[in-house]
């Protein structure tokens, strides 16, 4: 009987610190650094389609299996895209800081960290980061019905309505 006690109890004392140790490990998983980006700013953009100083991260190329380029776009305060629309339509991730999207004929909106935008097909639109805080994003942009078509810059009086 003792024998008996002695296994129940080392079953019980066991199974305790191996939930323990568990616990101690989960506690100690990495936590996000909300300093650090998720993705590294990539190259500075230096074509005239964009105001300011803004970078990309080209991620993922479109191609013949997934036709669907993804790139994470850092603006700095007051960067912005020219008016531009695309043929197969384009989603937006916000993943940090605060940001502008516009489309034509439509009052700007202000998006935040973790809110996602639907572009429309062929819909001309801009977005970037609004004037005191800078913006990243995800841009996934489908390719299968043509390139990105950019338009006019956006006037200082259409980013500051």
């Amino acid at each position: 009987m003792m024998k008996l006690k002695s296994i129940v109890l080392f079953f019980l004392f066991g199974t305790t610190a191996i939930s323990c140790q568990q616990s101690s490990v989960k506690d100690q998983a990495i936590q996000p650094n909300s300093h650090e980006p998720i993705f590294a700013k990539g190259e500075r953009i230096t074509n005239d389609n964009f105001t300011g100083t803004a970078w990309l991260n080209n991620l993922v190329s479109a191609d013949s299996v997934n036709q669907n380029a993804v790139g994470s776009v850092t603006f700095e305060p007051g960067a912005r895209t020219k008016w531009h629309s695309h043929p197969a339509g384009q989603i937006i991730l916000a993943l940090e800081g605060v940001g502008y999207y516009q489309e034509e004929g439509k009052n700007k909106v202000i998006i935040r960290k973790g809110e996602v935008v639907k572009c429309p097909i062929d819909v001309p639109h801009w977005h970037g980061a609004s004037a005191d805080t800078a913006f990243v994003q995800i841009a996934i942009t489908g390719r299968e019905k043509g390139e990105t078509v950019w338009l006019h810059e956006v006037t200082n009086e259409e980013y500051n309505q």
